[in-house]
């Protein structure tokens, strides 16, 4: 400091909207915002997320419709998650060539492939009957290495369908490796890994299972996601396996409560570091909102601010494209 009050007046440069705006430390762009999306096999209709007010389980046709929307607001990228009519022990429907997945992407790429990036979420939970992240042992347990095979074949058949980036959120030891091995084993070399590589098992997580129909239907998911109270350095150890085995971007998830990994991450690494929004953040303000106890439009912004100023260079938010209309 050179100098003291009355001399230092830091409220010199708070005084009006085009000095903060002039000096601000942390700027969002449109083209940092990722926009989750729902596609359902079997709908005529696009379904409301009781959950989630303003998300929906979309029809093909509504899906772009939405897409398109996301592009003219200027939104950097997409992120598919699919309900597929039948699901089994395997999750089959998540490498089916013709599977709500696949048409979804390839008709995403054909509408806004050239304006956004079209990304997949790579896991079996929303495929499978029991609604695991994976292939189950005759104990009930998730089998990490039968779950690679299985993860490797829904990322080849993604990137076949158009898939412009997979991304594997099942936490399996190995994932990455196996995709990437399988991915340039079928000549998509140049389709890019963004990992979830920091994804802790949160009570957060309930509308989007809500809207991804994908609840387990026995136990929970604590043996493969993260700790919320794990081992100091875990979320670093994940993040250096996931770099080792190839990927080329990873992520942290949920964002508001793990804003530390999130920095932490960000100063570990010198690839593009996601953070996800995830379902119970949105809902949390869109409830208080409803309820008249904030202001929802601040409220969405000052959280995509914090996330970004944590050192997220990519935000999955389901508020991206609102937010990108209004930062335009």
């Amino acid at each position: 400091m050179t100098a003291q009050f009355p001399a230092a007046r830091p409220r010199r440069l708070r005084r009006t909207s085009p000095m903060r705006r002039m000096v601000a430390g942390t700027r969002l762009h449109p083209a940092e915002l990722v926009l989750p999306m729902f596609v359902k096999e079997g709908i005529d209709e696009p379904n409301p997320i009781g959950s989630m007010p303003g998300v929906f389980q979309h029809t093909r046709d509504s899906l772009r419709k939405a897409a398109h929307e996301a592009a003219e607001a200027g939104v950097g990228g997409l992120i598919l998650f699919g309900i597929p009519a039948v699901k089994d022990a395997r999750g089959s429907a998540g490498d089916d060539p013709d599977g709500i997945v696949q048409q979804g992407v390839a008709d995403l790429v054909a509408e806004v492939g050239d304006a956004m990036v079209v990304m997949t979420d790579t896991c079996l939970d929303e495929f499978t009957d029991h609604g695991h992240c994976g292939v189950l042992t005759a104990g009930g347990e998730v089998d990490n290495d039968a779950t690679l095979e299985r993860y490797a074949a829904v990322a080849v058949a993604q990137a076949r369908a158009g898939s412009q980036v997979i991304a594997p959120s099942g936490m399996m030891d190995g994932q990455v490796a196996a995709i990437r091995a399988a991915l340039d084993a079928e000549g998509f070399e140049q389709v890019p890994i963004l990992a979830y590589s920091a994804k802790y098992a949160s009570a957060f997580y309930g509308p989007f299972r809500e809207a991804a129909e994908c609840a387990p239907q026995f136990g929970d998911r604590n043996a493969y996601q993260q700790d919320p109270a794990g081992p100091v350095g875990e979320a670093l150890r994940e993040v250096r396996l996931d770099l080792a085995e190839g990927a080329d971007a990873v992520m942290v998830k949920p964002a508001l409560l793990y804003l530390d990994i999130l920095r932490q991450v960000r100063d570990e690494v010198d690839v593009p570091v996601a953070a996800y929004q995830i379902s119970g953040e949105y809902a949390m303000i869109e409830a208080a909102a409803a309820n008249g106890w904030i202001d929802r439009d601040r409220a969405i912004m000052e959280s995509l601010v914090a996330i970004r100023r944590a050192g997220a260079d990519m935000i999955l938010t389901y508020w991206a494209t609102e937010a990108a209309r209004r930062l335009r």
